[in-house]
Formats: structure tokens, sequence, C-alpha cells
């Protein structure tokens, strides 16, 4: 299982992080301005101006990933409707999404509620965000998370038969 949990980790972390760093640099905001604000979540502001933001952001993001992998493959293996890997990990990345979106990001930045709602953004700017979000959890974390898991388990079941 261990081995199940560090590539899931690994694929899904790497995938989300390069897919944060290009939905920002198509608005102009450099990778390591997205690690220092990935950091400025636990550790603060002042993580934008410290030469240890962006490194504390890359930490930050894959301690993240760590949890929610472990969490998928301790609780897939008790409900069927996650037997299946893409109907699992897209409704995983949805949830995924709604705690990231709408229960930590507001207690940390009360401001920025609600979810991709700022003052002077239009609608098709709204929905771009969302939609990258969602893509994002849904599509480049929770469908890997769950297709990994899902090898892991049928791997597991083969080999006790």
């Amino acid at each position: 299982m261990a081995r199940t949990i560090v590539i899931a980790w690994f694929v899904a972390g790497t995938l989300d992080i390069l897919s944060a760093f290009v939905f920002a640099g198509m608005a102009g905001v450099a990778p390591a301005q997205v690690l220092q604000f990935v950091a400025s979540g636990p550790f603060g502001d002042g993580m934008y101006e410290s030469p240890a933001g962006a490194p504390l952001g890359l930490l930050t993001h894959f301690a993240i990933m760590l949890g929610m992998v472990v969490a998928y493959v301790g609780i897939a293996p008790t409900f069927a409707t996650l037997r299946h890997p893409v109907v699992a990990g897209l409704l995983y990345g949805f949830l995924l999404w709604v705690i990231m979106y709408w229960i930590v990001r507001p207690l940390r930045w009360p401001e920025q509620w609600p979810p991709a709602a700022y003052a002077g953004d239009s609608l098709s700017e709204v929905a771009w965000n969302v939609g990258n979000a969602l893509f994002s959890h849904c599509v480049l974390v929770g469908i890997p998370i769950a297709w990994i898991e899902s090898r892991w388990r049928t791997d597991r079941s083969a080999k006790a038969n």
C-alpha cells in the first residue's frame, strides 16, 4: 500500500502543481508566486517576501496532496461507488474542490468569499476560474488517485485468489 500511496502522491501532486503553474501563467503569474501563495496559507502573508516562500509552498502543496491521497486510499475500499476509478475520481475531485474552495480558503481568506466571485470579475472570468479549478481537482487529482488505488486493489485481489 505504501508504494501505491507514494505513486499516487507523486503523480497527482505533480499534475496539480503543473496545472496551477499553467493556469496562473496564462494570467501572468509566475510559478514562484503560485508557490508563495500556497505557503501563505499556513505560514502567513510574509511568504510573499520571503526567500523560503516558494520552497515552503512546494512542500505545503505536497503535504496537502499526501493527506488527500491517504484519505482516499483509506476510504475507497469501504464504498462500492468508489470501485470505478473515473466515477470515483470525479466524485473525489469534486469533494476536494468543495473542501478547498468552500471551507479551507474562506477560513484563511474570508475576503475571497464566495469562491471565484471577486469584485470586478465577469461571469466568464468566474466560469473560467471555477472550471480550471474543477478540472485540476477532478481530472488531474481525483482520477489519477482513484485509478492508481484501483490498480493496487485489483492487483491485491488477484494475488489473494
